[in-house]
C-alpha cells in the first residue's frame, strides 16, 4: 500500500533514505510559507463555506427556529472537528519531523499507528455521542423551538462521524508530509456536493435541518471517497505496510502527548464558545440567532490565522527535524506579521460593512441589529488571534503543545466566559459588550505567549544542536 506525499520521490526500499523532490527545509522562508498556506488557506475556507452554506441555505426557507437548531447544531459538530483536527496535530508533526529528518520508515510507521489510533477514536465517538443527544441539546440550552430540530441535525451529523474523523486524518498526513493540496481538493468535493444537497433537502424537499445535516454528512463521505481513489494512485517512497498499523507504545505516546493538549486547548476554546452561545440561548430566540450568525462569519474571518497556526506547526516541524531551528523561528516571525497585517485589515472592513454581513444570513432585522453589535466589537479580536494561534503552532512543533492549552485554558476561565456572562447580565438589551470577551482574551494569550517564548529561548530550546 502507498501513501502519497506530494514532497516526496520514491526513496530508497529500506525506507530511511529518500530524494527529496520538493520539501520545507530549503529556499526562502516567506515564500515557503506562502506556498504551503495558500492550499491550507483554501481548505480552511471551503471547509467553512462548507458549514456556512448549512446556515446560508436554511436561512432562505425556514424560520429562525430552523436557523437556531442548524446555528446550534454546526456550532457542536464544529466543536468536535475541531478536537479531531486539534489530535490530529500530533500525526501532522510527528510525520513531519520524520520527514524532515529523512527517515521515511519512521514516516510510514507514525502513520501506520494514526490510521490504527482515530480508527478506535472514530468508534468510540460515534457510539458515545449518538447516546448523547438528547443530553447535549440540553446541555447547551437550546431555545424550546429549536429543540427538535437541533436534535435531529446532531443525530444524523453523528453517524457521519467516521467519515469527519477519515477526512481530517487523511489531512494531517498529507500535511505532514509536505503536501496541502491534496486535502484542499478533498474538502472542494465536499463543499460543491453539500451545497447542492442542501437545496435539494432543503430546498426541495423541504427537510429543514435535517435536511442540512443531511447535506453535510453525505458530502463528507463523498469527500473521503474520493480521497481514498486519490490514494491508490499516487506513489511515494514512502511504503506502508500492515505491521506499520500495528500500535507501537512509543509512537502513540510521541503523538498523543503533542495531539492530546492541543485536542483539549481547541475543545477548550470550543466550549467557551458554547457556553457563550448557551449565554446568548437563555436570552431568547434572536439573541441566539444573532450569536450564532455571527459566530459562522467569525469562523470565515478568522481562516488567515487558522490556516497560520498549522502552516507554522507543519513548516516549523520539518525544518526541526532537519536541524535547522532558525528557519522554524522565522516561519514563526513571518506567519506571525502575516496574520497581524490581515486582521488590521479585515477589523475595518468588518468595522465598516457589519450590518450587511449579518444581514446575508437572515432578513429578520431584529437578528441583524443585534448580530452588528456582536461583530463589531468581537471582530478585533482578528488582530490578537492570530498572533496566539502562530505561537501555538510553533509551540506544537517542539512537542510543547501544552504550551497552547495553558495560555487558552487561562484566558478562557479569567476573560472570556466570566466577561461575557458579566456583559450579558449587565447589558440586557445589547451584544456588544459580550463581543469584546473575545479579544480581551486573546490579548492576554499573547501576553503569556511572548514570556513563554522569551523563557524558552533564554534556556537555549531553539538554538541549533
Amino acid at each position: 500500500m502507498t501513501v502519497e506525499g506530494a514532497n516526496l520521490a520514491a526513496g530508497n526500499h529500506d525506507g530511511k533514505e529518500g530524494h527529496m523532490e520538493k520539501n520545507l527545509t530549503s529556499g526562502s522562508v516567506f515564500k515557503t510559507i506562502i506556498t504551503f498556506a495558500l492550499p491550507y488557506l483554501l481548505s480552511y475556507f471551503l471547509q467553512t463555506l462548507y458549514g456556512m452554506a448549512d446556515l446560508f441555505i436554511a436561512g432562505q426557507f425556514i424560520g429562525v427556529d430552523g436557523i437556531t437548531a442548524v446555528a446550534n447544531g454546526s456550532q457542536v459538530l464544529y466543536m468536535l472537528t475541531v478536537v479531531i483536527v486539534g489530535l490530529a496535530m500530533g500525526a501532522t508533526v510527528t510525520i513531519g519531523r520524520a520527514v524532515g529528518a529523512n527517515r521515511l520508515d519512521r514516516a510510514a510507521e507514525a502513520i501506520g499507528n494514526t490510521i490504527t489510533l482515530f480508527a478506535g477514536v472514530a468508534f468510540v465517538l460515534t457510539a458515545v455521542l449518538l447516546l448523547s443527544v438528547d443530553g447535549i441539546v440540553a446541555m447547551i440550552g437550546t431555545p424550546t423551538e429549536a429543540v427538535d430540530g437541533t436534535a435531529q441535525y446532531l443525530t444524523i451529523c453523528f453517524i457521519g462521524i467516521p467519515f469527519i474523523v477519515a477526512y481530517n486524518i487523511i489531512s494531517s498526513i498529507f500535511r505532514g508530509l509536505g503536501d496541502s493540496k491534496s486535502p484542499m481538493y478533498f474538502i472542494a468535493v465536499a463543499c460543491v456536493c453539500n451545497i447542492a444537497l442542501d437545496y435539494l433537502f432543503i430546498g426541495y424537499f423541504q427537510l429543514g435541518p435535517s435536511g442540512a445535516a443531511l447535506g453535510t454528512t453525505l458530502a463528507q463521505t463523498i469527500s473521503v471517497i474520493v480521497a481514498f481513489v486519490a490514494i491508490r494512485y499516487k506513489r511515494t517512497g514512502i511504503h506502508l505496510h500492515a505491521g506499520n498499523l500495528r500500535p507501537h507504545r512509543d509512537m502513540l505516546g510521541g503523538i498523543l502527548t503533542i495531539g492530546v493538549p492541543t485536542a483539549v486547548q481547541d475543545g477548550c476554546i470550543q466550549i467557551a464558545f458554547i457556553i457563550i452561545t448557551v449565554i446568548a440561548n437563555y436570552r431568547g430566540l434572536n439573541d441566539a440567532a444573532a450569536v450564532g450568525v455571527v459566530e459562522k462569519v467569525i469562523s470565515m474571518l478568522f481562516l488567515v490565522p487558522s490556516s497560520m497556526l498549522a502552516t507554522v506547526s507543519a513548516v516549523s516541524a520539518q525544518n526541526i527535524g532537519a536541524g535547522k531551528p532558525e528557519r522554524a523561528v522565522k516561519t514563526l516571525k513571518y506567519a506571525t506579521a502575516i496574520t497581524v497585517a490581515y486582521g488590521i485589515i479585515i477589523a475595518v472592513i468588518v468595522e465598516l460593512t457589519a450590518s450587511s454581513i449579518v444581514g446575508l444570513f437572515t432578513t429578520d432585522a431584529t437578528v441583524i441589529l443585534l448580530g452588528t453589535q456582536y461583530i463589531r466589537s468581537y471582530i478585533v479580536d482578528a488582530i490578537f488571534a492570530g498572533v496566539h494561534f502562530c505561537f501555538s503552532g510553533f509551540f506544537a512543533a517542539y512537542g510543547r503543545s501544552y504550551i497552547g492549552f495553558i495560555h487558552n485554558i487561562i484566558a478562557i476561565t479569567l476573560v472570556r466566559v466570566p466577561g461575557s456572562y458579566i456583559a450579558s447580565k449587565l447589558f440586557p438589551t445589547t451584544l456588544f459588550p459580550m463581543g469584546i470577551a473575545a479579544p480581551a482574551g486573546s490579548l492576554l494569550s499573547v501576553i503569556i505567549c511572548l514570556g513563554f517564548y522569551a523563557w524558552l529561548k533564554r534556556r537555549g530550546v531553539f538554538a541549533a544542536k
